[in-house]
């Protein structure tokens, strides 16, 4: 873990890029979330919470592992606003969580953790079906699919 200069605190994204690229090849598991034995996408990052924050502030509940799921209420995107600090996807460094609407008409249902930019040329941690937690190009792909970014809290305000 890097220490910022400034502030004395941990760097938070490098702290979570680090404790990210330890789950690396974690099997998928849907709604699973331990280093090595199984994950999904919320999962991984429900894991590099509790390594980088402690505690997690809430548990997700069950949820469907479909993609083209629809409806109204955009669960993953909430619960990310409550926990995690909005933040432009051009702003998005390594170390932040994007979050992605694989239909156009569907709900926001993946995840991954920024972990190379610009995001043109830029790379993602994520886990999905029939593949284990895993580093790719972001590409044209996911950036057209980008319906949030978002930061772990720092603490400082």
């Amino acid at each position: 873990m890097t220490v910022a200069p400034s502030s004395g605190k941990p760097d938070t994204r490098a702290a979570v890029l680090d404790a990210a690229r330890g789950w690396l090849g974690t099997p998928y598991r849907h709604q699973a979330s331990l280093k090595g034995v199984g994950a999904d996408c919320l999962g991984l990052l429900r894991g590099v919470w509790r390594e980088v924050m402690g505690t997690e502030p809430e548990a997700p509940g069950p949820y469907t592992p479909h993609w083209a799921e629809t409806g109204r209420r955009e669960r993953m995107l909430e619960a990310a606003s409550r926990h995690l600090e909005p933040i432009a996807a051009e702003a998005a460094l390594p170390g932040d969580v994007l979050i992605f609407r694989v239909r156009p008409r569907g709900l926001a249902k993946h995840l991954g953790i920024l972990s190379a930019t610009p995001l043109a040329e830029g790379r993602l941690i994520h886990a999905y079906s029939g593949h284990a937690v895993c580093e790719t190009a972001l590409g044209p792909f996911w950036i057209r699919r980008i319906a949030g970014a978002f930061r772990f809290p720092t603490g400082d305000t």
